[in-house]
Parts: C-alpha cells; structure tokens; sequence
C-alpha cells in the first residue's frame, strides 16, 4: 500500500502544528546554537534528505530517516503525540525539527513559518554577553523569557518549571570564562528568571498557587542556595560592584512588587542579606529606600507587604534594637509567619539579643496563631522548628508555661523534655496521660528517664497503654499487652511495689478469664509467678 504523506500531513494538521508551537518556544533565534540547529534543519528539508519509510495506521506510527552525518532514523506517534529520534542530542534536534518541517511543507509554507519565527530575533544573546554590564545581562534575560513567556499569553501551571530550565540552558550557554565571574553570572539569571516568571504569573489566575509552582520554587530556591554559597567562598573584583547593585534592586522587586506566597518571597530577600549584601553602607542604603517608600501615598507595592516589618530586617542589621522594640510591640498574628522568618535571621547571624525581642513579643499570640492560622498539617512541623528557636532564649518559668501551653497535643514532645529538666515527673506523666498516644512515643518523650528516677509513677501508663492493646482482642496485640505489663512488671519491682504486681496481674487474669488467647500469652510471659 502506498504511503500519501500528503494525506497523512493533512489529517494530522492540528498535531504537526502544535509541534511547530512547541518548537517556536523552544528554539529562540537570539541563540546562536538554536539558529544553527533549525538552518540545518531546513538544508535537509531543502535537500530531501528526509525520508518516510513506512507507516502502520494500526499504531500511527510513521518511520522517517534523515541523511545526516550518519542516518538517523526518527518515529512520530500521532497517538501518543509523541516524536522519538536516536541520536543523543535534547529535546528538540536537527533531526525531529526537519521531520516536522517536511510535514509542515504539505500544510503550509515552510518560508513563511521560517521568516516568521526568525523575525523575533531582536538581539544576539553572544554580543550581549561580550559586554558584561548589568544592563547587558538583563537584557539577555529579557529577550530569552520574551519568547518563552509570550505577551498576553498564560503558561500551564506543568510548564512552569519546564520554562525556567530552558532558560537556564540558553542562557548558561554565555557563561563568562574566567572562574570568577561564573557563579555571580548564574546568580543573577537564576534570580532574574525567577523574577521574570513569577511577574508573568501574578498576571494570570491561580497557577502561582499550584503544587507545581511550589516544586519549582523549592528547586530554585536550593540553586539559589547553592550558588550563594559558592559565591561567597570566591574573593569580589572590584568590576563585579555594580552586578550587585543590580541584584540588589532584583530582589527588592521580587519581595515588593511581586504577589502571592509573602514568606517565600522574603526567604529569598533574607538569603540575599544574610549572605550576598555584607556592606554596611549597602544595608543603609536599602534601609533609607524602603522608608522613602513609606513616605509615599502611592507605591507600587503589593499589599500583602507590611514595610515597617520588612524594615526589621536592617534593624536587626544595623543592630538598632531600639526601633526594633518599637516595631514589635504592634505585632499582630497575620504576622507571625514573617516574624518566625526574621527570628530565624537573627538566629543565623548569632545575634540573641534581637531573637530573643521577637520571641518574647511572640509569646502571648502564638496559641491563636497556632489553632486558627496554620492548618492541622502544618502544627506539627511548626511547633518543632519555632521550638528549636525558643530554646536558645531564657525564658522565665511563666513564659514557658505559656509557650507549652500554646504548643497544647502539638507540642507534647517539648513540653516533655522541659518537665524531665524540672525533674517534674508526676507532670509528666500527667501530660501523658491527658495526651495519649503510644508505648513508643513515650520513649521518644523520656520514659526511660522517668523509669530510673520516680518508676511508681510509670505503673498508670503501662496499665493504660496494656488495656488499650487487649481491646484490640487479637493475638498480636495480646503478645504486645504482655510485653508492656514485663515494663510495669520491672518498674513495680524497681520501686518495691512486689505484692501489688502480684494482685494487680491476678485481678487482670480473672478480669479477662474467658480471652483464652489472651491467657495462653500471659502464661507464655511468665507474668502470673
């Protein structure tokens, strides 16, 4: 049966040209090696290089070969919308590009789609990089997310991460020579592709709030991270000043005029100032900024952006305790969340003086803020981090009864480990039994410890935690009641309570006389000598 690549092309116009969509937001002719790829492309088009060998309706799969240096051989599935080529080159190589073209030559005009797509090239990304100014640079980041973040246009919430990760490798493909420019160079594309993107997305509906942007912030941010880190072990040149200058006003933009998840957005503003920004004078200057800015009646500020917080921050820099005292003492518990931020800032820098003003104004709202702003899900991880804070201040016994307090089920470990302190035992074992939970919990909260100071007091629990299994009236549970009635079998011994284990394990012997299982576990254990 003859093969009409006519009539095929025809039938799957709506498939071939969302592949040339695909490929028009992939390929960029800025890029030198994009350009290159897609005129090779059209020299094997030109050249009929590109040869259909079969098609099986059966599976719509369609058989090409491309005479290239070696014949590669590619296979489209209509299906499955899926192009496969052999060679190891990326996504979109020479050979799938020229495949799509001789199929689009059946549709429309291969000239025009090319002169189209070569007419968004307005710079070349090489002669940019040679000048190495800031405003160079920007304008590469510009001119590469132009084309992957189309005016207008809304991206998927999926492609978000898909869109920053071919940004980066265009852009990484003019990373400067010399060693000491290389991570101050992917630094500020990170940062400004992050911003870039997050701009393009308060424009459109709700994908910012998606889990998918949440995995491409939390992989950004470790980039981030990273390449700070290693920014900070390479010496500064003297050329490098205004680059940090720039990133100075990326990062402001980023926190003050972007929308949507406050937190992350000052973790990123915090990084940058515990890590990049070490000057003084540079500090100074960000603080007189942001206070012009409160003297403005309009800004351009989101509105979720709180500026006498932020303004903390330089407090905290500049060590003007003063003014930081000032601001805390209206906080409110919308709050918390950025104060928990900052208080963790402070922690870094080894600055205890200014955490501990925090923590303590913290204090009286975090019961609120724990039961009515955090979800269940998130108690929990809260509780243990703001916890690993609270220890490094010295609180009076008032307050810590009111940190515990606030913590109330979510902070039964911590509260544990206060009481084991205060040699509280019969607290403890009170707090335990208000919130029960399991034999091994307890061992992670200082069974252990109570057992060899006070072991009387561990008999309720281990009575309580057997029963529990017992009503579960199975074998297994059984085997775990005998297990923990051999702990409160020791601990009764430890403290001289003999005769009461004795009547104590006949009482539950006769108590559940008709559980035969049950009786042939405790005879196994050796419970009832």
């Amino acid at each position: 049966m003859a093969l009409s690549i006519a009539s095929l092309a025809r039938e799957q116009t709506l498939f071939i040209k969302t592949q040339l969509d695909q490929i028009e937001h992939a390929l960029h002719p800025s890029v030198t090696e994009d350009e290159e790829l897609v005129r090779r492309a059209l020299f094997a088009v030109r050249n009929k290089s590109v040869i259909f060998d079969r098609y099986i309706p059966s599976t719509t799969n369609l058989y090409a070969a491309v005479q290239d240096v070696r014949p590669t051989q590619v296979l489209i599935n209509f299906r499955d919308e899926i192009v496969h080529c052999d060679c190891p080159h990326g996504e979109w190589c020479r050979h799938k590009v020229s495949v799509i073209l001789s199929l689009y030559q059946y549709i429309d005009s291969v000239q025009d789609w090319t002169a189209k797509w070569r007419s968004k090239k307005s710079v070349n990304l090489h002669l940019l990089a040679t000048e190495r100014t800031p405003e160079s640079w920007l304008a590469m980041v510009d001119e590469v997310m132009s084309h992957l973040l189309p005016e207008g246009r809304p991206i998927e919430k999926f492609q978000i991460s898909t869109v920053a990760e071919n940004a980066d490798s265009k852009l990484k493909r003019h990373l400067p020579f010399e060693r000491e420019w290389q991570p101050l160079y992917e630094l500020f594309m990170q940062i400004s592709i992050l911003n870039k993107i997050w701009q393009h997305l308060n424009l459109f509906g709700n994908t910012i709030h998606s889990d998918y942007f949440e995995y491409f912030f939390n992989r950004r941010f470790e980039k981030i991270q990273n390449t700070i880190h290693e920014l900070s072990v390479k010496s500064r040149l003297f050329a490098t000043d205004p680059f940090f200058d720039a990133l100075q006003v990326l990062v402001r933009e980023l926190l003050l005029e972007r929308k949507a998840h406050i937190g992350r957005r000052l973790n990123v503003y915090l990084l940058f100032w515990d890590n990049v920004f070490i000057e003084k004078s540079r500090a100074e200057e960000e603080l007189e900024i942001l206070q012009n800015y409160l003297m403005q009646e309009e800004n351009p500020l989101s509105s979720e952006v709180l500026l006498p917080t932020i303004l903390n921050i330089f407090h905290i820099l500049l060590k003007n305790y003063e003014a930081l005292k000032l601001n805390v003492a209206s906080i409110t518990p919308e709050q918390m969340n950025i104060y928990f931020g900052l208080a963790k800032f402070s922690h870094s820098r080894h600055d205890d003086e200014a955490s501990e003003y925090m923590l303590k104004a913290m204090l009286p709202l975090l019961n609120d803020y724990i039961q009515h702003h955090l979800t269940p899900s998130q108690r929990q991880m809260y509780v243990r981090r703001i916890h690993a804070l609270y220890e490094n201040v010295s609180l009076t016994e008032p307050e810590e009864l009111l940190l515990y307090s606030a913590f109330g089920v979510y902070g039964v470990a911590p509260f544990s480990g206060y009481l084991l302190k205060q040699k509280r035992y019969e607290e403890w074992v009170a707090l335990h039994q208000l919130y029960p939970s399991s034999i091994s919990y307890l061992d992670s909260c200082g069974l252990k410890v109570v057992l060899e100071e006070a072991p009387s007091l561990t008999l309720p629990l281990y009575h309580y935690y057997a029963l529990e299994e017992v009503n579960q009236k199975s074998r297994m549970n059984y085997k775990q009641a005998v297990r923990i009635w051999k702990m409160m079998k020791s601990a009764a011994k430890k403290s001289g309570k003999t005769n009461f284990w004795e009547d104590y394990i006949h009482t539950v012997r006769e108590q559940f006389k008709r559980l035969r299982a049950l009786q042939e576990e405790l005879e196994k254990g050796n419970l009832l000598v």
